[in-house]
């Protein structure tokens, strides 16, 4: 068997040269993984490339240092920017080494001590004769006569190639860091969707659907945007880019959750956005932490209850579903001109506010509710129940939006009714009322200082 090594450990990032544009059977790639933990460390070798005019597709074995581990997985970049990573949904952790292999009989493994195998692509016995990346960014193992056994495009992460193609009931996903929820952008017959994953619940934050309700089979990146196609291989819908350079790849971001297109650009040499699904900052599901409202300046407020004792309550995630159930006394908070940008939610029509507060107060799983009169358009009342509080925003009053949270009961004063206003003054506005505030010291104190200027050089004229 041939040792195929191509780099040496280097701490934090390395960045190497391509080795070669295929690998075939029996070649072996391996990577030395540090005895203690470092944290921040990054080891990888680029071990092919697609020979390409940059930015290039290259691909890595990577050893990366994780929640005191060390992650081994192989992935693709373009440019810089990494659109694919074997241990994107499963992680495979190892010490001391992290091995790439094509073995004999055909199957590409990664390995830790001892080869111990951790990742494959369960292709062995099939004839494959090499592994290579396509111009497409597409990683492939091939046989003899350049079949395709094996792809990297029929396991999608949280990015899409130009030229790849998502199939319905397919999925990006994307996880930000010390979370427990993740994003999924996900291809539906009658629509595509982004949603907010937490546990087993799910709430959609944005959607597009073709016009007059035609089903949608597959979708695929081209160079003008991403484009939707029905069962005879027809387009039938396009979200386009506004930008006349072709689009390389489509992303789900995993800090802020927001989809976008992204071409690259000779003059900056970094790829920009051509087009985002959610263009302000609080119509992002996670704007704010949980229990927090992201006000009209793109800030987040925290919710701080008013309790008996007319302290503020200085814990922002102040209710749960845990805490509301096995017989918690509770009752809900209105807040007016506040409403959720999470959709999907449990939902019942035709009832009152008082209708819609009593729903979520006999579930002790629901933490909110968010109550529709119908005013002005016409349509019926309806009250959405959630099971998480996130993705608050503040909006403009008379929009017949209620939303209601549920709060341990006693919060307010015994001898006193609920001020829900001055409540929404004090926690909503006081991020924007800073600001006005300081805006406005800001521009009296340069009016005075001009003042004295002016009055100084008429003393010394005279």
């Amino acid at each position: 068997m041939k040792l195929y090594l191509c780099s040496i450990l280097i701490l934090l990032v390395m960045n190497h040269g391509s080795c070669d544009s295929a690998i075939h059977i029996g070649h072996r790639v391996s990577l030395a993984v540090p005895l203690d933990y470092i944290d921040g460390f990054i080891g990888r070798a680029f071990v092919m490339d697609a020979n390409q005019m940059e930015p290039n597709f290259r691909v890595a074995l990577s050893a990366e240092a994780t929640k005191g581990k060390y992650s081994c997985s192989l992935e693709v970049f373009l440019g810089d920017v990494k659109v694919w990573n074997s241990g994107h949904y499963s992680q495979f952790y190892t010490s001391d080494v992290c091995v790439l292999e094509l073995t004999e009989d055909g199957d590409l493994e990664l390995k830790g001590p001892k080869d111990r195998v951790g990742w494959r692509a369960g292709t062995s016995g099939q004839g494959v004769e090499r592994l290579q990346i396509m111009r497409t960014g597409n990683l492939v193992l091939v046989d003899v006569l350049n079949r395709i056994k094996w792809q990297s495009f029929n396991f999608p992460t949280d990015v899409m190639l130009w030229g790849q193609r998502l199939d319905v009931a397919t999925r990006l996903t994307s996880f930000p860091r010390n979370s427990t929820s993740f994003y999924t952008f996900e291809i539906q017959h009658n629509k595509i969707a982004l949603y907010l994953n937490s546990g087993k619940l799910k709430y959609s934050y944005w959607e597009f659907k073709p016009s007059k309700n035609r089903n949608i089979t597959f979708v695929g990146l081209g160079s003008k945007g991403l484009e939707l196609f029905n069962d005879k291989h027809k387009k039938i819908a396009q979200i386009a880019s506004w930008r006349i350079q072709p689009q390389r790849f489509l992303a789900l971001g995993n800090k802020t959750g927001n989809l976008g297109l992204y071409f690259y650009s000779p003059e900056t040499e970094k790829f920009e956005a051509s087009f985002q699904a959610l263009n302000s900052t609080c119509d992002l599901p996670l704007a704010c932490k949980p229990y927090g409202i992201c006000t009209f300046s793109n800030a987040c407020s925290c919710i701080r209850l008013l309790t008996k004792e007319n302290d503020m309550s200085s814990d922002c995630n102040e209710g749960n579903s845990k805490q509301f159930c096995g017989g918690a006394q509770v009752e809900m908070l209105e807040l007016n001109g506040v409403s959720s940008v999470l959709k999907d939610a449990a939902k019942r029509v035709n009832v009152s506010k008082t209708a819609c507060a009593n729903l979520c107060l006999d579930d002790c799983k629901c933490v909110a509710a968010l109550y529709s009169s119908g005013e002005g358009d016409g349509s019926f009342q309806e009250c959405f129940l959630y099971r998480l509080v996130a993705g608050i925003k503040q909006v403009e009053r008379g929009t017949g939006l209620s939303y209601m949270v549920k709060v341990p009961k006693g919060i307010h004063d015994n001898h006193s009714k609920p001020s829900v206003t001055k409540w929404v003054l004090i926690v909503v506005g006081v991020v924007d009322g800073l600001i006005i505030i300081l805006f406005g010291g800001g521009l009296a104190y340069y009016l005075i200082q001009k003042r004295r200027k002016n009055l100084s050089a008429t003393d010394n004229n005279t």
